[in-house]
């Protein structure tokens, strides 16, 4: 996080200091009803709402459109933090996020990188000038875990029995919306065991290193222009590497994202005769549908670009 960003988040948390001490994060949301859910960035506030169904409210913290990985928290959101009954979040993937959490709801937090250890942030992939410095800002961590679909079945499973706890009553509901979800992760996994199975190619080139989770579980192997961080800017000597790569494995295609200028990619697929295809890294709310159905969308790009059979 830049200089910048860290002194907005900080004026941020100073300004609701009175506004969170005021509301004494008592967790009362504007419905009485429902269980007050603050969601970190969309992956979440998926699962959030899968799994609670009418009996939540969700309250996503990244505008649609937004980029989440630096995020600055306005008073107002802060304010959320501090009254929600449940906070779900990824500890060091946004780090305002982790401060507003540390000094106005750590006891109401659900931090889903606990539930399983996450990935090293330059493991199954290609380690290059600069990265260490974006892996700094994640704790040396690749947290993009939501794009193995078994990674996030199980985190939806700790996720219900949190919201059982704190609403006891309608427990058994959150594990039955849950066992529902985790059938449909499966699905999904299947699906991409299946359609990944034969393929021409399995190297893909990305614009930053965002799948290395979905690249371990279906046996692709990832290289990145960036590293962790959406907004790196690759050195000569990188975009050169990479083009290098491209040409050694024939990609005929250079993914960029849906909330990243695609630029640097399409650098990169000019250099080496490619074209350019959108790889979603689910960071944002897709623009049409929801999780399942644009990871359905990423595998048919797969598919095409990996020239599967």
């Amino acid at each position: 996080m830049t200089v910048r960003r860290a002194l907005a988040a900080t004026a941020a948390l100073l300004t609701l200091g009175g506004v969170a001490a005021c509301s004494g994060g008592d967790g009362s949301g504007s419905d009485p009803g429902r269980v007050d859910v603050v969601a970190a960035f969309y992956p979440l506030q998926f699962l959030a709402e899968r799994i609670g169904g009418d009996a939540v409210t969700v309250t996503n913290l990244v505008k649609p459109g937004a980029e989440p990985h630096d995020l600055e928290l306005h008073p107002r959101q802060v304010g959320q933090v501090a009254d929600a009954e449940l906070i779900v979040y990824l500890g060091g993937f946004q780090p305002a996020v982790d401060e507003a959490v540390a000094q106005n709801g750590n006891d109401r937090a659900f931090d889903v990188a606990g539930v399983q250890p996450l990935r090293d942030a330059t493991e199954g992939g290609h380690e290059h000038e600069g990265e260490a410095g974006h892996e700094a800002e994640h704790g040396g961590k690749d947290p993009h875990l939501w794009l193995d679909p078994t990674r996030l079945a199980t985190v939806g499973d700790r996720l219900a029995e949190r919201l059982g706890r704190v609403d006891p009553d309608r427990a058994a509901d959150f594990a039955a919306r849950a066992k529902a979800l985790h059938t449909e992760l499966d699905g999904l996994d299947a699906e991409y065991t299946r359609g990944l199975a034969t393929c021409q190619r399995r190297e893909i080139v990305t614009s930053h290193t965002a799948f290395g989770y979905l690249t371990a579980r279906y046996r692709l192997e990832q290289v990145g222009i960036t590293g962790l961080s959406p907004e790196g800017e690759p050195s000569p000597q990188r975009l050169a590497e990479v083009a290098r790569e491209a040409r050694e494995h024939a990609a005929g295609t250079i993914f960029f994202e849906t909330l990243v200028s695609p630029k640097v990619a399409e650098t990169v697929a000019r250099e080496v005769g490619a074209r350019t295809a959108v790889l979603d890294p689910l960071e944002g709310r897709p623009a049409d549908g929801d999780y399942l159905s644009a990871m359905r969308t990423n595998l048919q790009t797969l598919r095409t670009a990996l020239d599967c059979s």
